[in-house]
């Protein structure tokens, strides 16, 4: 059976960081199947322009294992970073599962004004999401991130996924 997972990374003081995968069967769950939960000793210092340097590595002990039956991989941040295509994240993730997994990046905030993100109101917020993609289109993956469950502007798996990576270990 494929999977969908929702990612998320925690930096911690001590140089180390919490990863968290959130793994799902349908867009429109509310509860995981399961939690996986991985630390990082040691990350590379964050550099602009280069996010992914940093948060690659933590993501792929995760998602690395479980790559052939994941069908699609959801990373709080872009895929690109603007129209022409520069690589986001997401976009490093999607390169490094093969071009196997569909990526969807979903930004709270827009990025250099991010006019190639598609924008995805959810409950009654007025702030939108921003949505990219790798492996699949923009515009199904926006429809994606619209029905995943929970009455807010973040979906419920995403807001989990988050939560999960910052508890304590």
């Amino acid at each position: 059976m494929e999977m969908l997972a929702c990612v998320d990374v925690d930096y911690r003081s001590d140089g180390s960081a919490r990863t968290a995968a959130v793994l799902f069967e349908a867009w429109s769950d509310a509860q995981e199947t399961k939690l996986l939960l991985h630390t990082t000793p040691q990350v590379a210092a964050y550099q602009p322009g280069a996010f992914y340097l940093r948060e690659l590595p933590c993501l792929l002990p995760v998602l690395g294992p479980l790559a052939n039956r994941l069908e699609v991989v959801v990373v709080d941040g872009y895929v690109t970073l603007d129209a022409a295509g520069q690589p986001g994240l997401g976009w490093h993730l999607f390169e490094a599962l093969g071009r196997q997994v569909a990526v969807i990046g979903v930004g709270k905030t827009a990025f250099r004004g991010s006019p190639h993100a598609l924008p995805v109101q959810r409950g009654n917020s007025q702030r939108p999401l921003f949505v990219t993609a790798a492996g699949m289109s923009a515009l199904r993956a926006a429809s994606l991130i619209e029905q995943m469950a929970g009455p807010h502007r973040f979906p419920s798996l995403l807001k989990r996924v988050d939560q999960a990576c910052r508890a304590s270990p």
